[in-house]
């Protein structure tokens, strides 16, 4: 896996921030973020795709949609 960095959190301290990757082998878009836990906010998740032992649902801030977009080959003005 050849990880490149997008970019994080614009509004981080610095430390443990929300981060955007992209996986340059298959395209997979990489998101280091907050581990969602709580059971409500789970719960709603898996009503619509129940979530397997090998995987997480994270959250990061909407002020990162700009690196999404990145991510994904296209440019903040495509939102």
């Amino acid at each position: 896996m050849a990880l490149r960095f997008i970019g994080i959190d614009p509004d981080t301290d610095g430390n443990n921030c929300p981060s955007v990757w992209v996986d340059e082998t298959d395209g997979s878009i990489v998101i280091q973020g907050w581990e969602l836990t709580n059971p409500e906010d789970l719960a709603q998740v898996a009503t619509r795709s129940p979530i397997p032992d090998n995987e997480k649902v994270v959250r990061v801030p909407r002020r990162m949609a700009n690196l999404l977009m990145e991510a994904c080959g296209g440019t903040p003005h495509d939102l």
